[in-house]
């Protein structure tokens, strides 16, 4: 269940783990490589209200209802953001296209109108292309930093989500295994004894 202040993810099992889920107002980071579910992630959120909200699209094909964001300029977002579910996919093109600066100014704008707007604005954040320093000014401007994971072992892959920065919560002290399903990203509600 929801907390006034706080928006579903859309995620199965993940409200829970962030105490009602997003909060509102908020910019997010959810980081990860492009085969770890950072994608399915961002269109689940994308999609679990009644109002649809925007979807920027500079990486990759556009899908029914998002903007083909590839020829606009970052400073010309802010307008587009309509809704209560802002995603832009991703903030890492953004940064080897128009550089870390740019980046930086997209995230600010983008809390200001979260802010104004009660909205959340989701960025996705392609883990290990980006110089350090670079990735740790992203992630001290966001509100909410979330990291999947994919941990390969000799015959298994497991999949975890860390939960890194919350705004105005406590962070989870462990990592939480999801899959990948049919429906998109679930958490797994147990949790294996080693």
């Amino acid at each position: 269940m929801a907390h006034d202040n706080k928006r579903t993810t859309g995620v199965l099992g993940l409200d829970p783990a962030l105490d009602g889920g997003f909060p509102k107002g908020t910019t997010i980071i959810v980081q990860g490589s492009p085969l770890s579910g950072v994608d399915l992630m961002a269109r689940q959120f994308w999609s679990s209200g009644e109002d649809p909200g925007t979807y920027l699209m500079l990486d990759s094909e556009v899908e029914e209802g998002m903007i083909d964001a590839r020829k606009i300029p970052p400073e010309q977002f802010p307008p587009l953001y309509t809704g209560q579910r802002i995603i832009v996919d991703s903030l890492s093109t953004i940064i080897l296209r128009d550089g870390i600066e740019e980046a930086l100014r997209v995230l600010s704008a983008a809390h200001r109108e979260a802010v104004r707007t009660s909205s959340n604005v989701f960025f996705i954040l392609y883990s290990g292309i980006h110089k350090p320093e670079d990735e740790i000014r992203i992630l001290r401007m966001a509100d909410v930093v979330l990291e999947l994971r994919v941990v390969t072992f000799v015959t298994e892959i497991e999949r975890q989500l860390a939960i890194h920065k919350i705004k105005n919560n406590q962070v989870p002290k462990r990592l939480i295994p999801f899959n990948i399903t049919d429906k998109g990203i679930e958490l797994s509600t147990t949790s294996r004894v080693v």
